[in-house]
């Protein structure tokens, strides 16, 4: 039986961008949303770190899988 594991190209750093890209952009969205239901929970006010995490995950998740989506798309040469 041949030895299939060497028909396989190396794991490209690519592979981990898009699960780091979709992690990214949920973290950001779980965090506008704990912005929005907080106050109606509570009489708190969201904490600033919320609205850094929200302002720095979802736009870099975002740009992470569109990164991704251009990496993956070209053509090996």
């Amino acid at each position: 039986m041949p030895d299939s594991s060497s028909d396989r190209s190396p794991r490209r750093a690519a592979d981990r961008l898009l699960p780091l890209a979709v992690g990214l952009f949920a973290i950001g969205l779980v965090a506008i949303l704990a912005i929005f239901l907080i106050p109606v929970f509570s009489d708190a006010h969201p904490g600033l770190w919320l609205y850094l995490v929200a302002m720095a995950a979802t736009p870099g998740g975002l740009l992470l899988a569109i990164v991704f989506a251009l990496w993956s798309g070209r053509r090996a040469r």
